[in-house]
């Protein structure tokens, strides 16, 4: 008997990077800022509601496209704020952003099709992509640019087997936030040569100073191409709860639910009641908690900076930051497992993130308070002080 299926042994296995190397290690005491989990408590409000859909039966069956009061809502947000002319026919929601993705690399991709990742990338896009039979090319951003997106360094990958380009905006790990004009640029490659475009936006809402998110299916010649995705995690603290959404162009839409249908028939039931309190409730719990990972960012950017060897570009968005220690003279990796080993503060090497991401290291700040972030960074202080 042949098990596993060639498909999994082909998969790479890029899903918990240091996560899993810090839990075999045995070390105890340990900071963990290599995990992208928001620190906060859902907001109450959310849970309310939740727990008044159990009381008021909402425990059975339900539409396999998602409720339809919270497509509803997810499409009057996507009008309001994201500025997707979207009607609640064109919402799915999905099982978080990642069962969101597997559906469209799954509907779109045929065994061979050529996937773009902007590089650095998500690593969990990568092993979609293989699971679904597609071919993972890296596209290498704009280092010494602070990794901008650019038309020429996208389409010299192109060829006759590209099908679609993965933009991950705000993004994971860099931080960014991508301008109208480097959209434009990567509009424009999609637009030529009539590829797909699938689009992560989970962190559209976590932004700090004057930076604004622009759903690239608002450009021009793009909404009919383009697959964008979302979901309650980061912004709401719902990680656990496992809701997204997404909307795509209406050919899309029935190969994805069909996709959805036979993978997890629909989200439970009465946590899309949560779902609309947090969409429709007020909007200060968000504000908040933004507010407060703003001033970790703050910190971070301030203490890594003062490190020798490290130098920190300030994320506009998200709750990374992507230091660069090359200054320290010692490889990424190799820096994360010292960390790990002589400070117990654990972060991820920037090489797992694509090859770009090497002599840098992702570290995340909305996943530990105030306090106990200090503490890492006065860890790693010393650390860079002493080599």
């Amino acid at each position: 008997m042949k098990w596993p299926a060639d498909r999994i042994a082909k998969t790479s296995q890029k899903t918990f990077g240091m996560y899993e190397k810090a839990m075999r290690s045995g070390v105890t005491d340990l900071i963990h800022l290599e995990v992208g989990q928001p620190i906060f408590d859902t907001p109450a409000h959310i849970k309310e509601a939740t727990i008044a859909a159990l009381r008021a039966g909402k425990v059975h069956y339900s539409d396999v496209r998602g409720e339809p009061a919270l497509r509803a809502a997810l499409a009057q947000k996507l009008r309001d704020y994201n500025g997707i002319a979207a009607s609640a026919d064109d919402v799915i929601v999905t099982n978080g952003l990642t069962h969101a993705s597997y559906l469209a690399f799954m509907a779109a991709l045929d065994p061979g099709d050529e996937v773009m990742l902007l590089d650095p990338y998500y690593p969990q896009h990568l092993n979609k992509i293989e699971l679904a039979g597609g071919v993972p090319v890296i596209a290498s951003l704009a280092r010494e640019e602070n990794f901008a997106i650019r038309a020429d360094l996208i389409e010299r990958h192109v060829t006759r087997r590209t099908r679609m380009i993965v933009l991950v905006n705000p993004a994971n790990p860099t931080g960014r936030v991508y301008t109208r004009r480097e959209l434009e640029a990567l509009a424009s490659v999609a637009i030529r040569h009539n590829l797909l475009v699938v689009s992560d936006e989970v962190y559209d809402q976590v932004l700090y100073d004057d930076n604004r998110h622009i759903s690239i299916a608002t450009l021009p010649g793009m909404a009919e191409r383009t697959l964008t995705m979302f979901a309650f995690t980061k912004a709401y603290a719902m990680d656990g709860w496992r809701l997204g959404y997404l909307t795509a162009p209406a050919h899309m839409l029935p190969a994805m639910l069909k996709i959805s249908m036979n993978d997890v028939t629909h989200v439970n039931t009465f946590i899309q009641y949560g779902g609309i309190a947090a969409v429709t409730g007020p909007p200060e719990a968000l504000r908040g908690m933004i507010a407060e990972d703003e001033r970790k960012r703050d910190l971070v950017v301030e203490r890594l900076n003062k490190m020798r060897g490290v130098k920190c570009n300030a994320p506009e968005g998200t709750i990374y930051a992507l230091a660069n220690i090359e200054g320290t003279g010692r490889e990424s990796s190799a820096i994360t497992d010292a960390l790990l080993e002589k400070t117990r503060v654990v972060v991820e090497d920037g090489g797992f993130y694509g090859p770009s991401g090497r002599g840098h290291l992702r570290i995340s700040f909305g996943s530990q308070t105030m306090e106990r972030l200090s503490e890492a960074l006065d860890r790693m202080d010393e650390f860079f002080g002493s080599l």
